[in-house]
């Protein structure tokens, strides 16, 4: 586990001022490259009301320290770069576990680059994979 100097300093180099409840919430969504809803950090931060948890979510997205996925479960999810030693804003693929309902971020695995027809404008991409996880895949 990464000690508090990190943490620190990944929020300052994101222009956040690191709170302590800021602090604790960017802990609590340090999962390598699982991602986390905002009902899972309120399980995890118990002590933490969901308005502050929502609002440092929003704060940290405005800030490029996380990004939001929408994996098609109902829940939008909230992942941390698993390399926060560079910043890198290359779009690439989640996989989401049909059977546990977790979210990974693959950052190994870019989205392919689609051809759109004349006239089309693309503003964002969703690239979800869906199917098993190991732990899942195991049993």
């Amino acid at each position: 586990m990464k000690d508090e100097e990190f943490f620190l300093q990944k929020l300052q180099h994101h222009d956040i001022k690191p709170t302590a409840n800021r602090l604790m919430i960017f802990r609590a969504m340090w999962r390598g490259d699982e991602a986390v809803s905002l009902m899972q950090l309120e399980h995890i931060l118990h002590t933490i009301d969901k308005s502050t948890i929502s609002r440092a979510l929003n704060l940290f997205l405005l800030h490029g320290l996380i990004h939001a996925i929408d994996d098609g479960s109902g829940s939008v999810k909230y992942a941390v770069d698993g390399d926060l030693e560079r910043d890198d804003d290359e779009e690439h693929t989640h996989f989401a576990c049909v059977k546990c309902g977790r979210t990974f971020c693959m950052k190994q695995v870019h989205v392919p680059e689609v051809p759109l027809p004349p006239g089309f404008q693309l503003q964002s991409v969703n690239y979800v994979l869906k199917g098993l996880c190991p732990e899942c895949a195991e049993k």
